[in-house]
């Protein structure tokens, strides 16, 4: 089962290309931190914004740069079946452990439930490694039912959900009706402690870009039901959390890197940097926040 705090990394430009100087030493300070593993092409990652061969370059190049002990999973989601199917074959010949899916979302008016069962049934059993599914439905405009998460569940290959929704009620009912080695990962440092409260096994957090210590001693906490320190920590990451999603996104999470001496840079455009004008603040959310600014 995996388990533990993942961060889903950021993808440093350097004249919109990939800065591959700028990644490794990310890949650096990553590897030498207590996370367990590294998300790569997931959405702090600006993978809607890579064409195909840079995706390939950068699930293999992460995978080479990464501590061997880290777990890797590959954001492999694409429109298409095909092309799902395609890209989390690739991952897996490139040392991945596991394809962390998206739901395909152009066309939503069709994507009902038969439409994404089917999906993922295809490309669990197409794929060479285990598959995660990625509830997404800030970006996508779609929420994968709880009851549609469990009954993919019972497929073998399906070992997981990164659930993002922020619907605790829904991740209840996930983790209670799905088998017991099914992966439940919170999908957002704001309702860490919630999911893992309740049974879930660990998170994917933009926060965990950060502040990985923080989220790891959080998770740890509950592992050794010391609730209150858990309680206190997750207080704690809420204000960093929102600063690197639901207030600035990307444009303030690769701000935060930063300014913490990691290698952010500027997001792929269109999107733009994040205004000046909120630097002191979010550099002061990060002092009440614990983290040593160099």
């Amino acid at each position: 089962m995996f388990k533990g705090i993942y961060a889903p990394i950021a993808t440093p430009f350097a004249d919109d290309q990939i800065d591959k100087q700028a990644l490794r030493a990310n890949l650096d300070r990553y590897s030498a931190s207590r996370l367990a593993g590294l998300v790569v092409l997931g959405s702090n990652g600006e993978f809607a914004y890579l064409d195909i061969d840079e995706k390939m370059f950068l699930i293999e190049f992460v995978r080479q740069n990464t501590a061997a002990e880290k777990s890797i999973i590959a954001g492999t989601g694409c429109e298409s079946t095909r092309d799902t199917i395609r890209l989390t074959k690739f991952a897996a010949s490139v040392g991945a452990d596991a394809a962390l899916v998206i739901t395909p979302s152009f066309y939503k008016g069709s994507m009902n439930e038969k439409a994404l069962e089917r999906f993922f049934l295809d490309v669990a059993e197409a794929s060479p490694i285990p598959i995660m599914l990625y509830n997404m439905p800030r970006n996508t405009g779609l929420n994968m039912s709880a009851g549609l998460v469990c009954r993919l569940a019972q497929h073998e290959n399906i070992v997981g959900v990164k659930d993002s929704s922020g619907n605790i009620v829904q991740i209840a009912d996930i983790i209670h009706n799905s088998p017991a080695d099914f992966a439940v990962f919170a999908g957002s440092g704001s309702f860490l402690y919630p999911t893992l409260a309740l049974g879930g096994v660990g998170g994917t957090l933009a926060v965990a870009n950060i502040l990985p210590e923080l989220c790891v001693s959080l998770y740890d906490a509950v592992m050794e039901g010391n609730h209150q320190l858990a309680k206190e920590l997750q207080h704690k990451l809420l204000a960093p959390n929102a600063a690197v999603t639901s207030r600035w996104g990307i444009a303030g999470l690769k701000a935060a890197l930063d300014l913490l001496g990691y290698r952010g840079g500027l997001p792929r455009r269109p999107m733009l940097p994040l205004d000046e004008a909120h630097l002191p603040e979010l550099k002061q959310i990060l002092i009440d926040a614990g983290a040593e600014l160099p």
